[in-house]
């Protein structure tokens, strides 16, 4: 969400970052010319007001003075005057909603070190502040070799009978699974070392948050008006409520409506929560196996901080979701995306992608968001700094990471020849000691 003053001071600059985003609805102009709707509105009623009072006035005078004739001239025009308020108060209203509507609905501006590009093809790989790809490749897992041609998650888990789709599908539909065994003892340790990493190491403080949200804590967080499509909802009293689609909504909104102390800042936040999304722009996308599902299991990371802080705050979220990766031995990169790539509410996005050997591709794992301020007025979460003026949060958030995806990933990448899978070491504390699933076990 922006501030409209700040788009009638820069309109070139506003136009100017926005030309890399994809469906940009408005432009500055269009944004302004609403505003002067709204304005013009706003000075009808006023001058009709401030003339009703004066008129107030004179009646008073008219009545003294024992001038009906002028007096009556008077009430029918404050008559009239009435309706004119009530008229302009109308058109302010529908001119104030139809502004409010068109700026919840524009992207957030990138920043400028974001590469401007129309699609992922213009993604950039980010080797980190002043890194390169020799020092980066020194810190990352090394791609897995096989003397064979390695296998998809599916096939694996499908033939372990730990993996059913057929079961999934007769209870719910396409783009659910059923896990079962060491398979899903596996994924639950996947989440559960995710969660302690993150608060034992990382300095996140775990929360549980409510599964369904209401309509505001969505708009918050740029879910709604745009992506409604996306929900799952489910009635509620006179309402509804939306299962989240991600927990980045409730522990965003932590803070919405708040003024915070600059001492509370950052706050770093982190949950392992089931995820819903009803995937209605990927028909026909990633079908098999469980790349893209309906429900999944995701580890969120969120921080509010100052706008000071937020561009070290963005390095050290990538850095924490970058060492999941790492302590379970997965080979990824790092891409910055374009301006054609990122979210709707970022101003700067790093997407993880782990290396699937049975695809022979990378895929994202994980993306790391800073929004600035973006979220923060929509929430109007703020803080009082050091010199007490009140300013807004910058908010940002990164999956740490999605559980599922991670599951996919250790099964391609420790998979064995004869169909079973080793467990990362950092793993079996959490499967008993549990070493190998599958025939070597």
């Amino acid at each position: 969400m922006f501030d409209i003053n700040w788009i009638k001071a820069n309109p070139a600059a506003f136009d100017a970052a926005l030309a890399g985003r994809k469906n940009v609805p408005f432009t500055a102009s269009q944004l302004i010319e609403l505003d002067d709707s709204r304005r013009a509105a706003i000075v009808t009623v006023e001058e009709a007001q401030a003339r009703r009072n004066t008129l107030s006035k004179q009646i008073g005078q008219a009545k003294a003075q024992k001038d009906e004739a002028k007096a009556q001239a008077l009430l029918d025009e404050v008559a009239h005057l009435k309706d004119v308020v009530q008229s302009g108060e109308a058109t302010r209203k529908e001119a104030e909603d139809k502004l409010s509507k068109a700026l919840a609905v524009v992207p957030n501006l990138p920043l400028d070190e974001v590469p401007r590009g129309a699609d992922e093809s213009d993604n950039v790989e980010y080797f980190g502040r002043n890194g390169t790809a020799a020092t980066a490749a020194k810190d990352r897992p090394a791609k897995p070799s096989f003397s064979y041609k390695p296998k998809e998650h599916f096939e694996t888990g499908e033939a372990l009978g730990q993996m059913d789709f057929e079961v999934a599908a007769k209870l719910s539909g396409a783009r659910f699974v059923v896990l079962k065994s060491h398979l899903a003892r596996l994924e639950r340790a996947i989440g559960q070392f995710m969660l302690d990493l993150h608060v034992d190491e990382h300095g996140y403080t775990e929360a549980e948050p409510p599964y369904l949200v209401r309509d505001e804590a969505l708009y918050g967080t740029n879910q709604l008006p745009k992506f409604e499509e996306d929900l799952f909802f489910v009635p509620h009293g006179d309402g509804r409520l939306a299962l989240i689609p991600t927990a980045e909504v409730p522990l965003t909104n932590f803070v919405r409506e708040s003024i915070l102390s600059e001492e509370q800042l950052p706050m770093r936040l982190t949950a392992l929560t089931p995820c819903f999304r009803s995937e209605a722009g990927s028909a026909g996308r990633d079908t098999r196996g469980m790349l893209r599902q309906h429900q999944f299991n995701k580890v969120e990371m969120v921080a509010i901080t100052t706008p000071e802080a937020s561009g070290d705050e963005h390095e050290k979220m990538l850095s924490d979701a970058e060492d999941v990766l790492k302590q379970l031995g997965i080979h990824y990169r790092v891409m910055l995306l374009s301006t054609g790539d990122m979210g709707f509410g970022a101003q700067k996005t790093y997407d993880l992608e782990a290396w699937l050997p049975g695809q022979d591709t990378y895929r994202e794992i994980s993306s790391v968001s800073v929004c600035g301020d973006f979220q923060a007025r929509r929430m109007d979460a703020r803080f009082r700094d050091k010199d007490g003026k009140v300013r807004h949060v910058h908010t940002l958030n990164g999956s740490g990471v999605a559980v599922g995806r991670a599951l996919i990933a250790v099964m391609e990448n420790y998979q064995q020849e004869d169909g079973s899978v080793l467990v990362p070491d950092v793993l079996q504390p959490y499967m008993k000691g549990l070493k190998t699933i599958g025939a070597r076990s």
